[in-house]
């Protein structure tokens, strides 16, 4: 049965080419080998006319069309002054086209850079775009409010945490994408749809018999909910060839290199922000009441740990973990009119059969399967209700949503006031996390591309043994999620985030064979990389959605933050409370009209002109439904067959139509991630690469002395990690000893130079960890007045002194003894001969039968013959001689096959 591959979107580069009467997009693909012309008509001033012929051409076809339009479009024939065809932009994708009151805008991206790379998947970050207005100056109709909305509109920074990908469905997981290859296609359906691309079919080599390796190229629908310009591609989806549509994802992404004994580990971050119901912190609360109901800032986060030493998607191993957050799915609000640092919570309207809530679960049951586990951290004690509110109304919904299921798929409810644990001195925040990250991680499991290693059969774990999730041919599947919600869904959701992943962390590097058990201790360098990458992620997500950077982190839960951390917590505060008064009515307004929320239209009010957006969020508000949604049966017909696993996984028919299933063959360029990962056809540095540029776990936070255990697993104390090394010195000298790093990494706060032990181990663990680290740790061979003299005064040269890095002084000569036994071992090496083999000796060859170690026969240092080559090595050194000298040996079967698929794939 043919294989499944992933399809590579044909129009990676584009060049926008203008005549007075039409726009002429031209797009490639990222070879250049394949291009695409798409028309745009500029003399219609209100709609939007575009032609795509659907027709690939080579570079020398595209030359000589623009050749003739050039040609074409001048005023006078022959005259080379007046140019007809003019270069206007270059660009790598298309975001969409938007019209306000006036015609179309083309938004195009023009700067891109490398984020991620996942299996051989590159994931870029939107820099910087353009918006081009298509129609021509001779035919526009102005309108006095048209730059306003344009002003609006470009509020939303594209350049601003914006993330695509080429090849990689970035609105769907890891475990969606690596199940989707593995689903059974149907030939005659693969067949059918490719009925209207003979032209790529074309084989000239029939007539050989020689058979073609086909593979199944698919082609799968986006998941809507986490895409943002969804509704601005409409217009043009049904017109184009699916290469043309680029879609985008709004959210988070940082990636990081663990180098474990040089082994690379990449460890990636990918966080989904939903387009349903988005907005500011005050201004979205809750869910609103649309035929399919949307909880307000819902965020998918998903940890992805792969063996970095092997490229390919599906030879590669692959894991990953999966965590939601999102408001309480209840209908309620604050009224930010009174200008309070906290305004009142109000419930705005009965929900007594939890309808909201059922549309939400039902939602989550269909994407990640059961069990749901909800973690609730809002708090329970008050003086005067405030957040109590929301848990009052949120325990009630779930336990009427719960008497309808099964009780093996029940959504499970956990209530932990985690401010109030905070305040106690007695208690430990993290601690009480790292209880319920590891339930959570048994209950739900993780996702793994390969089966148990066997090395797990010789070291069991008890642990591993109750992991949840379900097992499969192929590895294991995540079944179910972890949903975090407080209030605003920031600072206590992201520590508690940041517990399970790490729990999860554990568990995935023990799945791939990293370390020998599923734990992992806090100030390792692993813990370190991951804490900053988890805080990264807060911090992005912070400011899109209140403004600020987070105000409580993992270090304030773990009590080791700094006294100057609570004056940057007071100014994030202030900085959040400002933006929310100020500045957050401007955002969403750019956030509705971005979205497509509100399209403007000279029949109603401008966008501005509202005193509320709640109808434009609650459409059906004043209608009733046409279908009323059951209150008992809530959830989709059919999700309870496949629970526990993934209702959007499971092969059956709905999921097959959001699949398009193409025969390739197998060295089409257009599933070739080899050559679209390495891209052998340009000349690149090596400095400039990613995988160089990345955090690396070795250069940030591995110590630089000898000494050390280099293993990322060690518990550090402050002063043995690179971190606090590099904080000592001045700028300059940091910034001569730090590599660029990539933009996912935030600059090292100074917090990190103080860091603790583990406290969330119990004594015996932490006392067999503390042994074990002093058992692997070398001796130092350098004595102790020279350390101290090292660590008070720091070294200004960039290479360390020659004592510290081979244990002694190579200038100095060696002493008289040292001397005296080197002359000794020499001397023996000398005087050593083959022993005569005498009569006893050979009696004993007899009664003892010994297999020789080496390929060579005798073993002395003075008496050595060669192994014998074998006549098929001659053969292929004979053939490399051969070659050198120009001749030519005759083309084998295999060679045949390869030039063929060559010449097909670069010519026909």
């Amino acid at each position: 049965m043919p294989v499944n591959a992933a399809v590579i979107r044909g129009v990676q580069k584009l060049v926008l080419y203008e005549t007075r009467a039409r726009y002429f997009l031209v797009g490639s693909n990222n070879a250049q080998t394949k291009h695409r012309v798409l028309k745009i008509d500029r003399t219609e001033p209100r709609d939007l006319v575009i032609i795509d012929d659907k027709h690939v051409y080579s570079q020398q076809e595209v030359r000589e069309l623009l050749g003739r339009l050039d040609l074409g479009n001048r005023t006078k024939i022959g005259q080379k002054g007046s140019s007809g065809l003019s270069r206007a932009v270059s660009a790598y994708g298309i975001v969409g086209f938007v019209r306000f009151l006036e015609g179309y805008y083309i938004v195009l991206i023009t700067k891109r850079r490398r984020m991620a790379d996942i299996g051989g998947h590159s994931i870029y970050k939107i820099e910087d775009t353009n918006m081009i207005y298509i129609p021509n100056d001779s035919v526009r109709v102005t309108h006095p409010d048209e730059a306003r909305y344009v002003r609006i509109f470009q509020n939303v920074d594209l350049s601003s945490n914006f993330y695509f990908s080429y090849s990689y469905d970035l609105s769907h997981s890891l475990q969606y994408n690596m199940t989707l290859l593995q689903m059974p296609c149907d030939a005659g359906e693969s067949e059918e749809l490719n009925t209207s691309g003979r032209q790529d079919s074309f084989d000239i080599f029939e007539e050989e018999g020689i058979p073609t390796q086909v593979v199944h190229g698919l082609i799968n629908e986006p998941y809507a909910k986490y895409v943002w310009n969804v509704r601005l591609l409409e217009k043009v989806k049904d017109i184009v060839h699916p290469d043309w549509l680029l879609y985008i994802i709004h959210g988070f992404c940082g990636q990081s290199k663990l180098l474990i004994y040089g082994r690379p580990v990449h460890v990636t971050l990918i966080a989904r922000r939903s387009s349903r119901f988005a907005g500011t912190r005050f201004l979205k609360r809750g869910a609103n009441c649309e035929v399919y109901q949307r909880e307000k800032k819902t965020v998918e986060t998903e940890q992805i740990i792969h063996d970095a030493s092997v490229i390919s998607s599906t030879s590669g191993s692959f894991s990953s973990c999966v965590q939601v957050r999102g408001s309480v799915p209840l209908y309620w609000s604050q009224d930010i009119s009174t200008m309070m640092p906290k305004p009142p919570i109000r419930l705005d309207q009965a929900d007594p059969y939890a309808h909201v809530a059922a549309l939400h679960f039902d939602q989550m049951l269909q994407r990640f399967g059961s069990p749901i586990i909800i973690l609730n951290l809002v708090k329970k004690r008050e003086k005067r209700k405030h957040e109590k509110i929301l848990s009052e109304e949120f325990y009630p919904a779930i336990t009427n949503l719960n008497q309808f299921l099964p009780p093996e798929h029940g959504i499970e409810y956990i209530a932990w006031d985690m401010a109030r644990y905070t305040k106690s001195k007695l208690c430990n925040v993290l601690d009480r996390l790292s209880m319920i990250a590891e339930n959570v991680v048994k209950r739900t499991g993780f996702f793994v591309n390969r089966p148990d290693f066997y090395c797990h059969t010789l070291r069991p774990d008890e642990r591993w043994g109750d992991l949840g999730g379900k097992v499969t041919p192929n590895g294991r599947i995540q079944t179910g999620v972890l949903r975090t919600n407080c209030v605003d869904c920031l600072d206590r959701t992201n520590t508690a985030q940041f517990m399970v992943g790490k729990c999860a962390l554990a568990y995935q590097l023990y799945a791939l064979g990293m370390i020998d058990k599923p734990k992992l201790q806090f100030d390792t360098d692993c813990v370190r990389l991951f804490e900053e990458l988890y805080e990264d992620h807060g911090d992005t997500l912070s400011l899109q959605y209140g403004g600020s950077q987070l105000v409580h982190r993992v270090k304030t839960y773990r009590k080791i933050a700094p006294w100057t951390q609570h004056s940057k917590d007071i100014m994030q505060t202030l900085s959040r409370y400002y933006s929310n008064a100020f500045s957050d009515a401007d955002r969403q307004d750019a956030i509705n009209l971005f979205l497509q929320v509100f399209q403007p239209s000279e029949s109603k009010p401008h966008l501005w002109e509202l005193p509320t957006d709640f109808y434009l969020h609650h459409s059906d508000t004043m209608v009733l439904p046409h279908q009323q949604h059951s209150y008992t049966h809530w959830w989709t017909d059919g999700l309870l067959t496949f629970l526990p696993s993934p209702y959007d996984e499971a092969q059956c028919e709905k999921n097959r139509r959001k699949v398009a299933v193409k025969r390739m063959n197998r060295f089409d360029e257009s599933i070739d991630i080899y050559t679209e990962f390495f891209k052998p056809y340009e000349l690149t540095s090596f400095d400039d690469t990613f995988s160089i540029a990345m955090t690396n776990s070795s250069r940030e936070f591995m110590p630089k002395t000898v000494g050390l255990d280099p293993s990322p697993f060690t518990v550090r104390k402050p002063d043995e990690s690179a971190k606090s090394v590099l904080g000592s010195k001045s700028s300059k000298e940091e910034a001569v000893l730090q590599r660029k790093t990539a933009a996912s990494a935030p600059p090292p706060p100074s917090e990190e130079q103080i860091s603790s032990s583990s406290e969330d181990d119990s004594e015996e663990e932490r006392e067999e960890d503390g042994t074990a680290s002093q058992r692997s740790t070398p001796i130092r061979l350098t004595e102790p007045s020279d350390s101290s003299r090292l660590h008070e005064d720091p070294p200004q040269q960039r290479l360390p002194p020659v004592r510290e890095t081979y244990g002694l002084n190579l200038l100095v000569n060696p002493p008289d003894e040292d001397i005296l036994i080197y002359h000794r071992f020499a001397h023996l090496g000398q005087n050593q001969h083959k022993v005569e083999r005498r009569d006893e000796m050979k009696k004993l060859d007899t009664s003892l039968s010994l297999a020789p170690v080496s390929l060579f026969p005798s073993d002395s240092i003075y008496e050595v013959s060669a192994p014998e080559v074998d006549v098929q090595s001659r053969a292929v050194f004979e053939c490399h001689v051969q070659t050198g000298r120009g001749w030519v040996r005759t083309l084998c079967h295999e060679d045949v096959l390869m030039y063929r698929e060559y010449i097909k794939n670069r010519y026909m």
